[in-house]
């Protein structure tokens, strides 16, 4: 038999019989669910805004990269390298291949050989004459000099002999002194050039030479860079157009990368409801394939050409994307919608983007109420109109002024108490800024 235990001051009130115990029993268990209950959510709320915008229409629209190119080899040469597949992340200056490059390696190397050569002798020039080159010199001048100073004073000794042999020992003093001459000017000439050191010209043919040399080392370089295909911006390879082992001419294709970080919605915008649509303007996008997020983008550009027979513009609008595990949550090609301001303007309540609940039938936002228990939070399906700046417009059973909750929506429950900690006001700033989409709270 199980007993259960009843404090005094509740035995008090009634006898004990089994029917009064049971009585008992249910209020404590009852007294027990009040306690357990958990606390009020709290939430961060704003008041709706009141304000003036221009009534909106929705436009199709078609999404596409921001940039898109289609990269080719600037060289011929085989493919050793691809290591790349669709699907695939590359940022700016990311290898998409690799070509053979063994010859002109063994080229460069050959070229930075020889510049290194060029240089060496042209640090010889502009360093000068060594000390050792001229003291050689000056020792081979002096010596020149006391060899001319004998075989002067031997000529004019010789003159003073007679007979045949007497002249011929004359003749030949007289050529050895003229020689000696000659060796000493020599002597003198290489000591001055010594001391002097290169011509300045010599320097100047010199660096021209590097200067050469370094220009075939560097177009050496450039095309071994070019032997390597890299992508110029950050996107995703969308199409291979190679393989390992294949030879490619200058001017084939190897990869096309299309950048997705952020895409541009083109739609098309009848000519009536142009003059409406303002470069920069922020917009509302809905992607149906993406209905838990909200975007809003900013018009890019608004075609001065339009379709003579349909009689509508290219509008483009670009907004960020979400970038989830390294792959873009917005893909090139899907439906878009675009809700454009075309018309007169009107009165119309606003709301901050992160206060939209999406993931039901219909968007709803969450008000605060007076409830049983203090403020309570009150679903109120609304439909999506216009944006205007960081705000979109909300249209639904709403009052100017209403307090709606913009943090802490993705845990409230519909009617669950809650404590407002903080109230921001939706103060627009003078520069709003197109955001990636917002998700559903879970």
């Amino acid at each position: 038999m199980t007993r259960s235990f009843v404090p005094s001051h509740l035995a008090r009130l009634c006898p004990p019989t089994p029917l009064c115990g049971a009585f008992l029993a249910a209020l404590l268990a009852a007294s027990s669910l009040l306690a357990q209950a958990p606390p009020p959510a709290p939430v961060v709320v704003s008041p709706i805004v009141d304000r003036e915008v221009a009534a909106g229409q929705t436009f199709v629209g078609t999404v596409v990269p921001s940039r898109t190119a289609l990269i080719g080899s600037a060289v011929a040469g085989r493919v050793v390298e691809f290591p790349i597949e669709e699907g695939d992340r590359v940022d700016e200056g990311g290898q998409l291949a690799q070509l053979l490059t063994a010859t002109i390696k063994l080229q460069l190397k050959a070229a930075q050989s020889e510049l290194e050569l060029r240089t060496k002798e042209l640090e010889e020039l502009n360093n000068g004459s060594r000390p050792e080159d001229i003291k050689q010199a000056e020792a081979a001048m002096l010596a020149a000099r006391a060899e001319n100073e004998y075989l002067q004073s031997k000529a004019k000794r010789m003159t003073t002999l007679g007979g045949a042999a007497a002249r011929e020992e004359r003749e030949q003093a007289q050529a050895d002194a003229l020689t000696s001459i000659e060796r000493l000017r020599q002597a003198e000439a290489a000591h001055q050039l010594a001391v002097l050191g290169p011509r300045k010209e010599r320097i100047a043919q010199a660096e021209a030479k590097v200067g050469v040399q370094q220009a075939i080392v560097e177009e050496l370089e450039d095309r071994i860079k070019k032997y390597t295909v890299v992508t110029r911006f950050t996107g995703y390879v969308t199409a291979e157009h190679t393989e390992v082992g294949e030879w490619l001419q200058v001017g084939s294709p190897v990869a096309e990368i299309a950048a997705l970080d952020e895409v541009d919605v083109v739609a098309q915008v009848v000519e009536n409801h142009v003059p409406f649509v303002e470069h920069a303007m922020v917009v509302r996008v809905e992607i149906p394939s993406l209905p838990d997020r909200i975007f809003t983008g900013r018009v890019l550009s608004v075609a001065p050409k339009g379709d003579l027979r349909a009689r509508t513009f290219p509008v483009k609008i670009r907004l960020a994307n979400v970038i989830e595990n390294g792959q873009p949550l917005i893909k090139a090609g899907m439906f878009a919608r675009v809700t454009l301001p075309t018309g007169a303007r009107h009165r119309a309540l606003l709301t901050s983007k992160d206060a939209i609940v999406l993931g039901g039938p219909q968007p709803l936002v969450f008000v605060v109420v007076p409830g049983e228990q203090g403020a309570a939070a009150k679903p109120v399906p609304v439909q999506l109109g216009v944006a205007s700046g960081s705000l979109i417009q909300v249209i639904g059973a709403l009052e100017p002024n209403a307090q709606i909750i913009v943090q802490g929506n993705e845990r409230v429950r519909p009617l669950q108490p809650v404590a407002v900690t903080k109230v921001v006001p939706l103060d627009e700033p003078a520069e709003p800024q197109p955001d990636a989409g917002t998700e559903a709270p879970k």
